[in-house]
């Protein structure tokens, strides 16, 4: 998108300061249940050495204040930028909102129709393509996986009801 005319580029929807927030938190968030953690199994010092907390928790204490650090750096900057545009965005959902979907589905289609519906979804919906090179792709691709994991390879998939009805198990 760098090439295109600002006047033209879809708005902002999330900033970097934004994400850098967020990100200090989940950050803050981990090494909050390291020190937690820590604390449990103890971060003196015992007759031996160091007990089994001791270096996590420092660890633990390092990246906390790492992330104090870094999400007050990100409330400071007035030049934050655009992380991602609504067109970005909206691309990346495209792709993502489908994907777990596919991953959803294949607990109770099984991996091969699942798969065969993800990728007839995306060639019809994404690129266009005819109902025949669809089915044909969609198709091609589900049969070639098995017989290269299920009958070359002889390491089975997760199945579902219709590999079931035509004895595929």
């Amino acid at each position: 998108m760098s090439d295109m005319d600002p006047q033209h580029e879809s708005p902002s929807a999330v900033s970097n300061r934004s994400m850098e927030i967020i990100v200090a938190a989940v950050t803050f968030a981990l090494g909050a249940l390291v020190i937690s953690d820590s604390l449990r199994l103890g971060i003196g010092w015992g007759d031996e050495g160091p007990k089994a907390g001791y270096f996590p928790f420092y660890i633990g204490l390092i990246i906390c204040i790492g992330s104090v650090v870094n999400a007050v750096l990100a409330s400071l900057n007035r030049k934050a930028g655009s992380f991602v545009s609504t067109a970005q965005l909206k691309d990346v959902m495209r792709a993502l909102v489908p994907m777990v979907l596919f991953v959803g589905l294949i607990g109770f289609l099984g991996l091969y129709v699942a798969g065969a519906v993800y990728i007839a979804f995306f060639m019809r919906w994404i690129g266009k393509y005819s109902w025949p090179k669809v089915a044909g792709v969609s198709l091609g691709t589900t049969i070639a996986f098995f017989v290269v994991f299920d009958l070359w390879f002889k390491v089975p998939l997760v199945k579902g009801p219709l590999e079931a009805l035509l004895g595929l198990n």
